[in-house]
């Protein structure tokens, strides 16, 4: 049966983290500084309760110096809970929470959930995992994508500078959105074809570069444009620390230049320079549906440490 006697309500402030993480979830260990740095707001993370039980919560995330939820990526329940019960409370508290924190506000962000590799094979993983998307989906959302979550580990051997390329900084911004531009003609990006459905391919390359790339503060000198020794364009790799560790932002070959392996030779180009600046660790995702991206992946090292689910609401006409 439904509980009734619910208090829904976004969290006080930092004096409430220890109630919002009675429920268990990878991104807790990072919300105290995601607070203390302005990626979450208390009135952003909402939880339902039950007297002093914690039912169910949910939380959003921005990019720093963001104004707005960037992607809703805390959604949880008491998995203690029947069946019935866990989706409605989550329904109830998603749909409460929705219409406080997004109201006149910008349209409803994505949702992400991280799970195990092989979430779907082990049923102590797949059946949160499937509550959560459940829930989502009871509310609007639809299953967008899955990606994979790729990690090089300190000591997973690098290969040596390429023989066939060489690599220099990106001259400036109108030679890299140039090149941005080139690389979505025939792309396997679930983001980007979508945004191709709505945009031209010199409006989304602008779009990520302005929404992502340009929010990096690491060195630029790191971004990479590969060569061919008389000077042609292949592709390039965009190197980065975000606010958690060092990432592959951006890796792409150029359409003409495909189906020739350089892009092991572009990644290991970035994961040398991360690596060479002392990265323990250095992460990247892509779709799961990307098989020619994953496995120069694999190929390079890199180990799916997780999966990563996108559901996204259906855009206001």
């Amino acid at each position: 049966m439904e509980p009734n006697n619910l208090t829904m309500r976004p969290i006080t402030g930092t004096e409430e983290l220890e109630l919002f993480n009675q429920l268990p979830y990878v991104l807790n260990e990072e919300l105290a500084d995601d607070l203390a740095q302005g990626r979450r707001r208390p009135e952003w993370m909402w939880v339902a309760l039950r007297g002093d039980r914690l039912l169910a919560r949910a939380g959003w995330w921005c990019r720093r110096g963001g104004d707005a939820p960037f992607v809703l990526d805390v959604l949880d329940v008491d998995d203690s809970l029947p069946e019935e019960v866990r989706v409605s409370t989550g329904v109830r508290l998603l749909s409460t929470a929705t219409a406080a924190t997004l109201a006149g506000g910008p349209p409803q962000p994505p949702y992400s959930r991280f799970a195990t590799p092989d979430w779907r094979d082990n049923a102590l993983t797949r059946r949160p995992v499937r509550d959560r998307m459940t829930i989502a989906e009871r509310t609007g959302a639809r299953l967008f994508v899955e990606r994979l979550r790729l990690e090089w580990r300190h000591g997973t051997p690098v290969p040596g500078p390429s023989r066939r390329l060489v690599f220099r900084p990106a001259q400036d911004e109108t030679e890299l959105l140039a090149l941005m531009t080139l690389v979505l003609d025939g792309t396997l990006d679930a983001h980007d074809r979508d945004d191709l459905t709505r945009m031209s391919a010199r409006e989304v390359a602008a779009g990520h570069y302005e929404g992502e790339l340009a929010r990096y503060t690491s060195p630029r000198g790191w971004w990479q444009v590969a060569a061919l020794p008389a000077g042609t364009p292949v592709g390039f790799v965009i190197p980065v620390r975000n606010d958690y560790g060092p990432i592959i932002a951006y890796l792409a070959v150029l359409p003409g230049h495909r189906g020739h392996g350089y892009v092991d030779d572009i990644l290991a180009e970035g994961t040398r320079i991360l690596a060479r600046h002392g990265a323990p660790r250095i992460r990247a995702s892509t779709d799961l549906g990307n098989v020619p991206m994953a496995n120069a992946f694999q190929r390079a090292g890199y180990v799916n440490f997780e999966r990563e689910i996108k559901m996204a609401w259906a855009r206001a006409t």
